[in-house]
């Protein structure tokens, strides 16, 4: 390992701010970075010696490749961390829109939800993992909350109830048990962690998640948060009557007074059954 990669590998250690995920995006994109900086001829590099042509050059040559604009602001986001632990941030300009980056589409009305493929799931060989599967695919679930959640303890009878410290954000909430589906795959999940959570006794959540991210890859199971998206959407169907646009459903501007007063209330719901606070939100899973 070249010293800058170690250099920037012991500063992301030492500041360990965010969660593990945002821990590890943010190591690797640096990595990334130091490996790029050396690919372009600055060899022998600190983190001290990063100066506006570094940044520069990484900008142009993100252009060049055509990354998407949302992997474009998180790589930009990580340099401004960098940046600020080395207080250097004068050698950044402090909009995206100073280097022409592209704005993230965040709402389109293609649906990106996976359904669960049952072939794909028997595949998965570590019990836990195909657990939180199921669980993601019956409640919505973010992948940590899948992992960290204790299904007996979450059980309360009509819904399923998440702590604090499981979710994005700090927020508990509850989502209705409503399916056989949804009962059947809480009751696994519960005979199969007893009285704790989906993390074997001998694993932490690190470790478990990184099982989680090895058995899906081998299952060929990816892009895990469009089982989020499904879920969202078929609960939208079943709320309004109608598919959401992302389904090919009618946008809001087509819909009649009574019938926005129905969309806006599915979405509400649905937002709160995935842990957001807004209903704006829900237009990433479902379109406008």
């Amino acid at each position: 390992m070249r010293d800058f990669n170690y250099e920037l590998k012991n500063l992301c250690r030492r500041n360990r701010d965010g969660s593990f995920a945002t821990r590890a995006d943010r190591e690797r994109i640096l990595d990334h970075i130091a490996n790029q900086l050396h690919d372009m001829g600055f060899r022998h590099m600190q983190a001290s010696s990063l100066k506006p042509k570094h940044i520069e050059a990484l900008v142009q040559r993100w252009h060049a490749e055509a990354i998407a604009p949302g992997t474009f602001k998180n790589r930009m986001a990580t340099l401004r961390w960098l940046v600020e632990k080395i207080a250097k941030q004068n050698i950044m300009a402090r909009t995206n829109a100073y280097y022409q980056i592209p704005s993230r589409v965040f709402v389109s009305n293609v649906s990106k939800a996976k359904v669960l493929d049952l072939e794909l799931l028997e595949r998965v060989t570590d019990p836990y993992t195909a657990a939180s599967l199921r669980l993601q695919s019956a409640f919505g679930l973010r992948r940590a909350e899948s992992i960290k959640i204790q299904p007996g303890w979450a059980d309360r009878g009509e819904t399923l109830a998440l702590k604090d410290t499981w979710t994005k954000g700090g927020r508990a909430r509850e989502v209705p048990i409503r399916t056989a589906e949804q009962r059947a795959a809480l009751d696994h999940a519960k005979a199969l962690a007893g009285s704790g959570s989906l993390i074997p006794n001998a694993l932490n959540y690190v470790n478990q998640l990184q099982r989680f991210k090895a058995q899906c890859q081998l299952a060929g199971i990816d892009h895990v948060h469009g089982i989020r998206h499904h879920y969202a959407q078929s609960r939208f169907q079943e709320l309004t009557g109608w598919a959401c646009p992302a389904q090919g459903g009618p946008p809001g501007k087509a819909l009649l007074p009574e019938q926005r007063a129905t969309d806006l209330e599915a979405r509400l719901t649905i937002s709160a059954e995935l842990g957001h606070d807004r209903a704006q939100v829900t237009a990433i899973y479902l379109g406008r």
